[in-house]
């Protein structure tokens, strides 16, 4: 192609080509060799048309061509070999016809719910999932702080973090801890990528293989699986509306003497009940009697329309470790944790923490920050908390047609614990509502004793779509 002649002084300039147009032909050509490779028309080892050739055939401009291929190359479709050309990549992928849909051959596991969320497409429902859909989340707030963190110090985009995490988060969290009657210095708190990642170190910490743990029956399938997977003796302990049963607590305690006690005392996952104030302390008394600590983790503290008796606060760190994230108030993807400990503990932890990760993520706490410094997260936490209440009610309005009875309506949170009718086994309900690509959460995933075979626990922000209830309906008749 001859280039274009200039145009004479004073003569209009065609307007130039659309960015938007340039993209669609370069997914074209992509396209276009993606499909050749498909149909075998292009073997692996085969060199691909040369970049002007291919221009040519395709009507489109060399440069259109050479991002094409590279696209192709960054996905492992084909290979560049400087100074020879672009050839097909490897073996190709042997045809299946073999329909792409929910793994329901998977057994019905601790972590079975998390798969199947986490898989999931777009258009399926999750009922049964841990987190606000993201139309729920503070999305301007989050665009502001990252556009701050555009204009901010290059350090919070490039670098790592100092050991303990990101200094002004861990004096706010301080903040907000002493507001909550916890009293933890900044030097107490290190940073983490997640709430779990903060229990992992704490297991590191604590435990050896053959360690008795307490935790809830029914409990947050995860706790069981982590704690599975450091090789820990876990033992359940029937959780009631005010708490775990004292009894069971106190004759667990005795029997296995185990190295600590792992729970929410605040809006349980998955019942929703709180420890009382009472219970609390019973609780602290047994727990010192026995030697044992105690992890809580105050994930869905930020749920409660008024904070209730914590662990932590009554025990002043001491034989209380808390562990919490912004994961379900402020975004899924921003993975921060934080751990609230007593000080002789931080730098064995923070050894620990630089072993297995180097350290935090900077630029997550940088935004975290930022969100919490401008202002706007109370008032989210405002409208959020309302926003669940309506979805409560709703919920356990429509699951009471269906014949579901609540174990108790909780004072806030996500999630409503509900038993099916007699009769009905939860982990099948879940089977065929998934068939339906509707994702329930089986109540025996969260037992240890496998003692909640009927019960279901509901998200309540992710039941607002009727169909929930209508696929629910029908998994229920078999």
């Amino acid at each position: 192609m001859r280039a274009a002649p200039d145009l004479a002084p004073g003569t209009s300039r065609a307007p130039g080509p659309d960015p938007a147009q340039d993209l669609t032909r370069v997914a074209a050509v992509a396209a276009a060799i993606r499909e050749r490779i498909a149909a075998r028309a292009l073997v692996p080892g085969a060199r691909l048309p040369s970049v002007r050739g291919f221009a040519a055939a395709m009507r489109v401009s060399k440069s259109t061509v050479v991002e094409a291929y590279d696209r192709l190359v960054a996905e492992g479709a084909i290979v560049s070999r400087p100074g020879s050309g672009f050839y097909v990549a490897g073996a190709t992928r042997p045809l299946t016809l073999a329909a792409i849909g929910p793994r329901l051959d998977r057994a019905v596991d601790p972590l079975w719910v998390t798969r199947q969320t986490l898989e999931a497409a777009p258009d399926v429902l999750k009922p049964g999932c841990g987190w606000l859909p993201p139309s729920w989340m503070p999305d301007a707030g989050l665009r502001r702080g990252l556009r701050a963190l555009a204009r901010g110090e290059a350090a919070d985009l490039l670098d790592y973090d100092e050991p303990l995490g990101h200094a002004p988060l861990r004096a706010r969290l301080a903040r907000r801890l002493g507001e909550q009657g916890i009293p933890a210095e900044p030097g107490q708190i290190i940073l983490t990528d997640s709430a779990t990642q903060a229990l992992d170190l704490i297991a590191r910490l604590l435990l050896e293989p053959g360690d008795a743990v307490l935790v809830d029956d029914p409990c947050y399938f995860n706790f069981r699986a982590l704690l599975q997977a450091h090789r820990a003796r876990v033992v359940g302990v029937p959780w009631t509306t005010a708490g775990p049963d004292l009894d069971a607590f106190a004759a667990a305690l005795a029997a296995h003497r185990p190295r600590l006690y792992l729970t929410n005392s605040a809006l349980q996952n998955p019942t929703g009940a709180t420890m009382s104030a009472a219970t609390a302390h019973r609780v602290l008394r047994l727990a010192a009697a026995h030697d044992a600590l105690i992890v809580e983790d105050a994930l869905f503290d930020d749920f409660e329309p008024a904070p209730s008796p914590r662990l932590a606060a009554l025990d002043g760190l001491d034989r209380v470790i808390r562990i919490g994230s912004f994961s379900k108030t402020l975004s899924a993807a921003i993975r921060c944790g934080h751990i609230a400990v007593r000080p002789d503990w931080i730098d064995r932890l923070v050894d620990l923490k630089l072993a297995t990760s180097f350290g935090s993520g900077r630029l997550s706490a940088s935004l975290v920050h930022a969100v919490l410094a401008d202002g706007h997260y109370r008032r989210h936490l405002d409208a959020l908390r309302a926003r669940l209440a309506d979805a409560m009610g709703l919920t356990a309005q429509r699951l009471g047609a269906l014949g579901l009875v609540p174990w108790l309506m909780p004072r806030g949170g996500l999630f409503l614990w509900a038993a099916l009718p007699e009769g009905l086994d939860a982990a099948a309900v879940a089977r065929r509502a998934l068939a339906e690509d509707v994702v329930l959460a089986p109540g025996n995933v969260f037992s240890l004793s496998q003692s909640a075979g009927r019960h279901l626990r509901f998200n309540v922000a992710q039941c607002t779509d009727p169909r929930v209830f209508a696929v629910l309906a029908r998994a229920m008749e078999g």
